[in-house]
């Protein structure tokens, strides 16, 4: 096990601690948890206490951004080891991953006793070890230890997946165990191995280590097998497992949609694009252009089935898999630009998607309603739920002045530097799509009479607390968009 950093030498094992550590607290909370199983406000203050824990970890990285650090864990086989890096990528996820893990705690905790859910401790440690498992991905130094960390992480959401044990549960996660374990060793494992021969090398380096390995037609496969294998990301035709895990607890569909997993898998693509091909190489062979049009159907067919959707989780969840193509294209475009609002759109994103699972989950536990045909008139009893609704639904489409108006903005300037007026009018339609499925249900929800009253209000403080943090974040991200891009800079201008 050694420790030092690329540009400053060897580091004091102190200064690089942090990286494992960071990946460790959540699973030392999540022992805790099933050591604390008979007290539960203990084991939900043990997961609490993990998650701001991690958090703390993960933001006091951020001056150290730069010192390419790198600790190496294990040389697992001869040429194959574990590594762990600090890079701004990486980072970015780690810390909205590190950020909304307490608060989604906090939420669970309302939801799981709200809704009076059993095996709550099988919850939270399967939930703080998929915490841990895309730590792992964020801080992975080269594929092979991203590749354990994304295995990892489809085992350990998979008992949550399921956690309801009815057939309606184990039905979905059947879709979801198959589809994301299918492509990850069908397609991302071949694919990963074809890098390293041509390579000769497994690490991420900034600009890539694929320039000059093959040609055009080579790449072309390699990348679209990556893209693919990378199940996680929600691409046509491997996107049904998404839908179909929304037979979880609503806690468990914000972990899916925002924090981990779909994030996970956005992040890999990217980290794949700019770190093994490299955005030039991509650029100079185009080598992505037949993933473009692959994200672009998704894109656009996505948010067109969303429109005909009833059940509101189904909505949202054909929602994210139409927005997570908005980053698999920002990669496809492979310049600076889109890159860059790719990246921003993994946190806009993540802050406006969890804010909507927690308001679908707070109305369902105040109202027991699931459908968006029965919201109408429920915004006069519950307006703090509804307004966080409406503020994650502006942001989502991208208008002012919420987060997401930069990350489309970003976007629509990659497709205008890359030359590709159709991607140009792709994004513009995506985003009329996500005005069409979303904006009506805050409209139903203030302006339409209610439906027969029920007596309900807003559900318990615990599940409206955190959806009001996180409609908050989405303002603030308007605000604060260039110090979360800065720290790019320097990676995607890398030769």
């Amino acid at each position: 096990m050694s420790v030092q950093s690329a540009g400053a030498g060897w580091l004091s094992p102190d200064a690089a601690v942090a990286l494992p550590a960071a990946v460790a607290v959540p699973l030392l909370g999540g022992l805790a948890v099933l050591a604390l199983r008979r007290r539960s406000n203990l084991r939900e203050a043990a997961s609490l206490v993990a998650g701001v824990v991690v958090a703390g970890m993960v933001l006091s990285l951020w001056p150290a951004v730069g010192d390419g650090l790198r600790f190496r864990l294990w040389d697992w086989l001869p040429g194959i080891s574990l590594v762990f890096t600090l890079e701004p990528l990486g980072l970015l996820f780690a810390t909205v991953a590190a950020l909304l893990w307490p608060v989604t705690t906090l939420y669970a905790i309302g939801y799981m006793r709200g809704n009076l859910q059993r095996r709550q401790t099988r919850f939270y440690f399967f939930f703080a070890l998929s915490i841990a498992a895309a730590l792992w991905i964020a801080f992975a130094g080269n594929l092979a230890t991203l590749f354990i960390g994304y295995e990892v992480l489809t085992l350990s959401t998979w008992p949550l997946v399921i956690h309801s044990g009815n057939e309606q549960a184990k039905r979905g996660g059947r879709v979801y165990l198959v589809l994301l374990l299918t492509t990850s060793i069908g397609l991302l494992l071949p694919a990963l191995v074809w890098t390293a021969i041509l390579a000769g090398t497994t690490d991420f380096v900034p600009g890539g280590i694929l320039e000059g390995t093959a040609g055009t037609a080579t790449l072309t496969v390699l990348y679209a097998l990556y893209l693919f294998g990378i199940g996680k990301a929600a691409l046509f035709p491997f996107h049904r497992w998404l839908p179909g895990a929304m037979v979880a607890p609503t806690p468990v569909s914000a972990l899916l949609h925002a924090v981990a997993v779909v994030k996970a898998g956005v992040f890999t693509v990217l980290k794949v694009s700019i770190y093994v091909f490299g955005l030039d190489t991509l650029d100079v062979t185009g080598a992505a252009e037949p993933m473009m049009w692959v994200a672009a159907v998704t894109l656009l067919g996505a948010g067109l089935i969303a429109v005909t959707r009833n059940d509101l989780k189904e909505r949202l969840a054909y929602s994210t898999v139409s927005q997570l193509a908005y980053i698999v294209l920002a990669a496809t475009l492979a310049n600076d630009l889109a890159a860059t609002g790719g990246a921003l759109h993994i946190v806009n994103h993540a802050a406006a998607k969890i804010t909507l699972f927690f308001c679908a989950g707070a109305v369902y536990t105040a109202t027991n309603r699931t459908r968006v045909s029965e919201l109408d008139g429920l915004g006069r009893a519950m307006p703090w739920t509804f307004g966080a609704f409406l503020v994650a639904t502006v942001s989502i489409v991208g208008l002012p002045p919420l987060g997401g108006v930069w990350s489309k903005w970003l976007l629509l300037l990659g497709a205008a530097d890359a030359g590709q007026t159709v991607m140009f009018g792709v994004l513009l339609a995506g985003s009329l799509l996500s005005l069409a499925y979303l904006m009506p249900i805050p409209v139903r929800a203030f302006f339409r009479p209610p439906m027969e009253p029920d007596g309900s209000g807003e559900a318990p403080w615990t599940l409206v607390l955190p959806l009001v943090l996180t409609a908050v974040a989405c303002v603030a991200l308007f605000a604060g968009a260039d110090a979360v891009i800065a720290p790019l800079n320097e990676v995607l201008e890398s030769p």
